[in-house]
């Protein structure tokens, strides 16, 4: 299956949503040692949006 750049942004839209998601989850005082899963997950998250954002940004630079 391939995927338009369009329809990869909008993926990309909804993994922010869940990313805020965790961060109100990160806020809850009784999470012990889950909060350590929950800040990697948040920093991975980061890092595909990132990633995202440079390889299309480049992308576009070039093809335009």
């Amino acid at each position: 299956m391939q995927m338009d750049q369009n329809t990869i942004r909008e993926k990309i839209k909804a993994i922010e949503g869940e990313r805020e998601f965790l961060v109100q989850l990160l806020n809850k005082p009784d999470l012990g040692f889950l909060s350590v899963d929950i800040r990697q997950a948040i920093e991975e998250l980061d890092e595909l949006v990132d990633e995202f954002e440079l390889t299309f940004s480049e992308k576009y630079k070039t093809n335009h």
